[in-house]
């Protein structure tokens, strides 16, 4: 038996096979759920063809989470596809360029409040779509990044992915009545398409497999993908509202 044996699962922020979600989506099936994929404008079309390659074939759904629209559409159709959601990977993250680099005081608002609203509301827009059908609980998983320091580069997104943890504690405090939970997995550095958008990615890559205890591979992401499914599954009832750091141990060494 699978840890997610017949388990519903919404997993968003599918680009490539590359992706974080992509890993999580190919474990997740072959643990025994059923899944579907979110994309959203002009990725929507790698996320229809990455869907392809996985070991079954699953349905692509269009959510941009700053849509509401998007939102109900989405959870309309599962409604009637599934009735039920048992979890949902929140992997969905973006930052205009003036928000990333050497520059912190440079964005203004309008660039920072895209990067808050697409990185960090989305959790509870996912909420809003998907907890009326949560009717047996579940689980809401998110990637994350260490934010408890200042990276170089990452600048706007770091403070985003800052909101995203209190976001989280804030369902977890709010849906735990219901038997949801809600935790994020803080992933070490993995050569992403997201990665690749962020100026001085190289410089994780250079020291992260030295510095963490257990090393790190950025080219697997196969840690991350069991850390998600794991909690998505039921092996974690009585966890909700944390961190869990999947990065070799980096985030506990010293400077």
């Amino acid at each position: 038996m699978g840890l997610l044996d017949g388990k519903n699962i919404v997993i968003t922020g599918v680009l490539t096979d590359a992706s974080l979600a992509y890993g999580v989506a190919v474990l997740a099936q072959q643990e025994g759920a059923q899944i579907v994929l979110t994309g959203a404008g002009r990725a929507l079309s790698l996320t229809e063809r990455t869907g392809r390659k996985l070991p079954q074939p699953a349905d692509v759904f269009e959510l941009d989470v700053t849509q509401p629209a998007h939102l109900v559409s989405v959870r309309e159709a599962l409604e009637k596809k599934w009735g039920r959601v048992d979890g949902v990977l929140h992997s969905i993250g973006f930052a205009p360029e003036s928000c990333l680099g050497d520059d912190f005081m440079a964005p203004q608002w309008e660039d920072v409040s895209v990067a808050l609203h697409i990185s960090a509301y989305s959790l509870k827009a996912l909420a809003e779509a998907f907890v009326p059908l949560m009717t047996n609980g579940g689980a809401f998983v998110g990637l994350d990044f260490d934010n408890t320091v200042a990276w170089p580069a990452y600048n706007w997104m770091g403070v985003a992915k800052s909101a995203l943890e209190s976001v989280s504690r804030y369902l977890a405090k709010d849906l735990g009545s219901k038997g949801i939970r809600s935790n994020l997995v803080a992933a070490g550095p993995v050569k992403t398409m997201a990665a690749k958008s962020i100026p001085g990615f190289k410089k994780f890559e250079d020291v992260w497999g030295e510095r963490a205890p257990l090393g790190w591979d950025v080219t697997d992401s196969s840690a991350v993908a069991k850390a998600c499914i794991v909690m998505l599954s039921d092996w974690f009832p009585a966890t909700t509202g944390e961190v869990i750091h999947v990065d070799g141990g980096y985030h506990a060494i010293g400077a």
